[in-house]
């Protein structure tokens, strides 16, 4: 196990750490903006490994440190788009309530009569 090794570990490990903490508290835009630092962090930890299996060459305190957070973070980040998509069903789904309420401009430009749904477009960015 050489320092290189270690210290790509102890920062992957922090880096999840205050992931799964932005994750446990549903502060997503936090977690996101981690996205580009975990990715670095994590490519250094597969470089500093030499292409082995990746955690074999750490101690076993380490070891089991970096496999509980990897699995909490995965645990969190479905949580996270489980809700992420009941939060944009929930918005699409009044979206297309009040265009059915209100009418408005169908696909080919002419407004719709009061109860039928015009097109509907709905975007995020996650």
């Amino acid at each position: 196990m050489t320092q290189e090794l270690i210290d790509a570990a102890v920062d992957l490990v922090g880096l999840l750490a205050r992931e799964n903490e932005a994750l446990g508290q549903m502060d997503l835009a936090r977690a996101a903006a981690m996205v580009g630092a975990k990715r670095r962090a994590a490519e250094a930890f597969a470089e500093a490994s030499g292409g082995a299996e990746s955690t074999a060459r750490l101690a076993p305190p380490l070891q089991r440190q970096l496999a509980e957070l990897a699995e909490e973070n995965r645990r969190l980040l479905e949580r996270a788009m489980k809700v992420q998509g009941r939060v944009m069903g929930t918005i699409a789904g009044a979206m297309a309530r009040r265009a059915r309420e209100q009418g408005g401009y169908g696909a080919n430009g002419a407004r719709t009569a009061h109860g039928k749904a015009p097109a509907l477009t709905l975007s995020a960015r996650a």
